[in-house]
């Protein structure tokens, strides 16, 4: 009989650096508290990631690709603003049903201290969606006039109603469904056409 196959320490780092972040924020962790839980020494993380941050930039880039491929599809433009908006709360709302502790860090990354180091490391994805969105909403001006000028303040006022949702879908207290996203599109449009 084989012996069984040795974990893959850069994975079991990386799962329990993720629900440290999660339950104490980026901050609040120490190398030490994530070696301990995940049962290596320091240099083991050292040799993985060279550093915390190095870590966190691992865990993030190898986790969050799909999600920002997702929405950039969602947001390719197809003269109809309201099911490109309903396509990128679908993703969004799926990101944070599958994956929720992701989704999590995350949205405390993005929302987090502007000059902390971990904020450094999602602003070129926060900056990435906001963009997606402008871009999104400066096409459609073509079709729906009065959205020019104002795409800057749709794309920060839909993703900061989408990023809420995902909060509320992360903790349980919300059903990621059709009538979710639904009503989500409905009351935004609602709100910017009145």
């Amino acid at each position: 009989m084989m012996d069984p196959q040795p974990p893959d320490r850069r994975i079991e780092i990386l799962h329990h650096a993720l629900r440290l972040f999660t339950d104490h924020g980026y901050d609040g962790v120490g190398v030490q508290q994530i070696v301990e839980a995940a049962g290596v020494t320091k240099p083991t993380l050292y040799h993985h990631f060279g550093s915390k941050l190095g870590l966190l930039k691992a865990l993030l880039a190898r986790r969050i690709e799909g999600f920002d491929s997702a929405l950039g599809q969602a947001a390719e433009y197809r003269h109809d603003i309201t099911l490109n908006l309903t396509l990128m709360a679908r993703v969004t709302f799926a990101f944070a049903r599958t994956e929720p502790a992701l989704c999590r860090l995350l949205l405390m990354l993005t929302h987090g201290p502007a000059l902390s180091e971990a904020n450094a490391v999602v602003a070129g994805h926060r900056e990435l969606r906001l963009r997606r969105l402008e871009d999104l909403f400066l096409q459609a001006a073509t079709d729906h006039g009065n959205m020019t000028g104002r795409h800057r303040a749709y794309a920060v006022t839909f993703q900061g109603m989408v990023d809420s949702y995902a909060i509320l879908i992360v903790g349980g207290d919300l059903e990621p469904d059709d009538h979710l996203v639904y009503r989500a599109v409905h009351q935004f449009m609602h709100g910017i056409f009145s």
